[in-house]
């Protein structure tokens, strides 16, 4: 198996991507104040992660790396079409359930979140690059079974009680992820083919130290947001429906 494939097969079997929060979450059982703490809590991802590119970016000495780390950044800010933002799109899923995009801004962030983002960012723009390269390679690696989980529970939400729900942040992030996938295969093929030996084992050492940490963060996200669930939650039990 080739390293990549080894990477990759250790990402999807992460808890990251495999907890009780995206099981439930899947189902669609969430309450009106589950959905809210969602959205608002992500919310900080989707704002906060082109500066976290940009951090990766700015400190890659690669440049067949930085190529394709500008592909995925330049991607974010909605490839030359500012209406294709992706946080301006995530703006719009905002509104459309009844939130409003100042206080999501100011309200601040669970202790989880925040650890999550900082994480990410100190490890984007880790000095080590291989470490950069393994958190950069676990997110987007993960982000297709992520979708996966969210998009079916959202459109539950949406046909049970939030007809105005606007998922097109989400399902767009769906669509491109191939390519945000795709661009990190490259990457590692740039480094791994920037000596005949290819990465060396320090190397692979630190890209997989990359890949848990980042993978680690985003878990304990999802469990900061299943702490906050209620114990005794009843899915159905308010209805403040979106204008």
């Amino acid at each position: 198996m080739t390293f990549y494939l080894e990477m990759k097969n250790f990402v999807l079997g992460h808890g990251a991507i495999n907890n009780s929060y995206l099981d439930r979450f899947t189902s669609g059982d969430l309450t009106d104040a589950d959905l809210r703490e969602f959205a608002t809590e992500f919310y900080n991802f989707a704002r906060f992660f082109p500066q976290i590119l940009v951090s990766q970016l700015v400190n890659t000495e690669d440049e067949k790396v930085a190529d394709e780390l500008t592909k995925v950044l330049y991607s974010e800010l909605g490839d030359g079409h500012t209406h294709h933002r992706h946080e301006l799109l995530y703006r719009d899923f905002l509104r459309s359930i009844g939130i409003d995009v100042h206080w999501a801004m100011s309200r601040p962030m669970l202790p989880s979140t925040r650890a999550y983002i900082e994480g990410m960012e100190q490890l984007y723009s880790d000095g080590n690059h291989a470490k950069a390269l393994g958190a950069s390679f676990g997110l987007e690696n993960m982000a297709i079974t992520m979708w996966d989980h969210l998009i079916p529970g959202l459109m539950y939400l949406k046909t049970a009680r939030y007809p105005h729900m606007d998922l097109t942040y989400f399902t767009f992030h769906r669509q491109l992820e191939s390519t945000h996938e795709d661009a990190m295969e490259h990457a590692v093929a740039a480094v791994q083919s920037t000596t005949n030996a290819g990465m060396s084992d320090q190397e692979k050492h630190d890209f997989r130290d990359g890949v848990n940490a980042v993978l680690g963060y985003l878990e304990s996200f999802w469990m900061g947001l299943e702490r906050r669930g209620s114990p005794d939650r009843e899915p159905h039990e308010i209805h403040h429906h979106a204008a």
